[in-house]
């Protein structure tokens, strides 16, 4: 790739190789916030079974906002990732520029509904105002890393368009350094800092994702990237490239809108059923995010690689690569779901609590860890689909999906009170819905005159 010339550089090969070199570094990339967030979680949980509780509606609500911008930046990747596949470098700064202005104005409406709307839902759903109260507080504070947040999904959108995800290290690399650092400090109250507990987990957060996105600005600069592209000549309103991003991304900043406010939706349930439940379910959390980070990877890069190869006419070879990146990414998340069963107590007592929350659990990480695999070879599909550029479908494809979700979990946990390992066994029907859709759009060749 290296001995290619300017313009061939931007195009794709399909082999393993070429997928194990993009997904790589975006898998890295997507390791270290997740790390950030098991860190945060194994903190609060030593500090009480109280904060981690918390902490899983409120990283549930931060998550909402925090896939409004990965919507956004597979939307601004695909079209990228098509540019790129045509040999079109000129218009990559372009979109980029306009990625960064719609995003900073989403990040200002998270901003006005975390203070004056959230507060209002949360004290009325929560059968615990203790609960409701602390998430208030802490939600008003890690709010505020949403900008530097967005800003820097539209740098990875870049760096993965443009098949240059080896850059997408050394920010996430900063950004898990200061995580770690400020949560022992904050949360603990260390080398005389003050001890604020779960607000002190929001402000780690926060300087973390400030840290992470400087960090990568300076990276970009310093390769030459701003310049090649010429990231900041065309930083001004271009109304056609905004309403081209808007219909690309709009469908799917909707579908995980909503995949993700279903699962605040669960998370509430799982309330009703008490504290307990909550940790439970908040470290569960945890094991969808350690798997999925290589999952979600292989997901983007499917997305990015199969834009580009449709770009360059290549359109009979998209089953090919979404076949070998399945068999990748599934086979990683069968070796690691393994690998998480035989030890599951050593996994779970990392969490710092007693032998009932570790009983209580084992059986509902059994659920998940299989739900895992499932997730591992539907999200490839589902993305492969946002590559073709036909994001409507995507979206359709998540609302039948949710309303299927919701509809179970409610039964199952409001209605007829099972327990949470039942309440967990949603994940299974969410990501058979997904392949099944998915598998079927792409094998019907609809897609192949879709134009971006």
């Amino acid at each position: 790739m290296e001995a290619m010339t300017h313009d061939k550089s931007l195009q794709i090969s399909i082999s393993n190789r070429q997928i194990l070199q993009i997904a790589l570094p975006i898998s890295l990339a997507i390791l270290v916030p997740q790390f950030n967030f098991i860190t945060n979680n194994i903190f609060l949980g030593h500090y009480s079974q109280e904060a981690l509780a918390t902490a899983s509606i409120t990283g549930v609500f931060y998550l909402i906002f925090a896939m409004i911008g990965f919507g956004l930046n597979n939307g601004l990747q695909t079209l990228i990732a098509r540019r790129a596949g045509e040999n079109r470098p000129e218009e990559i700064g372009r979109f980029f520029s306009q990625g960064v202005f719609i995003s900073l104005v989403i990040a200002l409406t998270g901003i006005f509904i975390t203070y004056f709307i959230a507060p209002v839902v949360l004290r009325n759903v929560l059968h615990s105002q203790q609960v409701a109260e602390d998430a208030i507080r802490f939600l008003r504070i890690r709010i505020w890393g949403l900008p530097f947040l967005y800003v820097y999904q539209m740098r990875n959108a870049l760096l993965v368009g443009t098949n240059q995800s080896k850059y997408l290290v050394s920010g996430t690399l900063a950004e898990t350094i200061a995580n770690i650092l400020f949560d022992y400090l904050l949360i603990f109250g260390h080398w005389g800092f003050p001890e604020l507990g779960l607000n002190g987990a929001a402000i780690a957060s926060v300087i973390a994702e400030f840290t992470g996105m400087t960090v990568i600005f300076f990276v970009i600069h310093n390769k030459g990237i701003a310049k090649k592209f010429a990231l900041f000549d065309h930083f001004r309103w271009s109304a056609e490239h905004v309403k081209l991003i808007m219909q690309v991304s709009l469908p799917l900043i909707f579908q995980l809108a909503i995949s993700i406010i279903s699962w605040e939706f669960f998370y509430i349930l799982i309330e009703h059923h008490g504290q307990l439940a909550l940790a439970v379910s908040n470290v569960m959390r945890n094991m969808f995010g350690l798997v999925g980070c290589f999952t979600w990877a292989f997901a983007a890069t499917s997305s990015s690689m199969v834009s580009n190869i449709i770009g360059q006419g290549k359109s009979n070879r998209v089953t090919v690569l979404i076949g070998r990146i399945v068999r990748l990414s599934t086979g990683l998340a069968v070796i690691l779901a393994i690998l998480v069963n035989i030890f599951p107590r050593a996994i779970l007592s990392i969490y710092g609590q007693d032998d009932i929350f570790i009983e209580a659990a084992i059986p509902v990480l059994r659920v998940v860890t299989s739900a895992m695999v499932l997730m591992s070879f539907s999200v490839v599909w589902m993305n492969a689909v946002t590559g073709t550029g036909n994001s409507r479908v995507t979206f359709i494809i998540e609302l039948i999906t949710i309303v299927l979700y919701c509809v179970y979990v409610y039964l199952v946990l409001e209605t007829f009170n099972l327990s949470i390992a039942m309440g967990w066994m949603s994940e299974w029907i969410y990501w058979i819905s997904i392949f099944s859709l998915s598998f079927l759009y792409i094998r019907s060749g609809k897609w192949k005159h879709k134009k971006i």
